[in-house]
């Protein structure tokens, strides 16, 4: 079978990511009205006595209220001091002060797995052997209760 196309796939330009991001959001809006209008950053880090960046988070909310965690790193050498538990708490409070329900993230087996699960998170996802010999995992955890 013969295949025509006139089509070309090309690397994207700006305008070509803000062009397909719209276009996503237009059709998801479409099926399910947002809460929020805007993607609000919540983006924090930690610092020790010395100004010294030694953690943070990136994170956010959404179209439909939900807190969505895409980094949280503390510093190799400070680790199981409390500190990712400090960050976690503080972005998940002030998620909720805005009123969102639910948060989101993914890590991978050998990041932080029993972290997330110590502080209420809940395994709802895994991709096998991704890394190789590892896994990616997906949390969420409900807001509504509290910390």
């Amino acid at each position: 079978m013969k295949t025509i196309t006139d089509f070309t796939i090309e690397p994207c330009n700006k305008k070509s990511v803000k062009t397909i991001v719209d276009g996503i959001n237009t059709y998801n809006l479409s099926r399910v009205p947002a809460i929020s209008d805007v993607w609000t950053p919540l983006e924090f880090v930690v610092k020790n006595k010395s100004e010294d960046e030694i953690g943070g988070v990136l994170g956010g909310i959404g179209y439909w209220n939900g807190l969505e965690i895409k980094i949280l790193w503390v510093k190799e050498t400070l680790r199981k001091k409390g500190i990712g538990t400090l960050l976690l708490r503080h972005i998940e409070k002030i998620a909720e002060d805005k009123g969102v329900e639910v948060a989101m993230l993914d890590t991978f087996d050998f990041q932080a797995e029993v972290f997330y699960l110590k502080n209420g998170y809940t395994l709802i996802g895994e991709i096998n052997n991704f890394p190789k010999e590892h896994k990616r995992i997906y949390f969420s955890k409900e807001l509504t209760n509290g910390i």
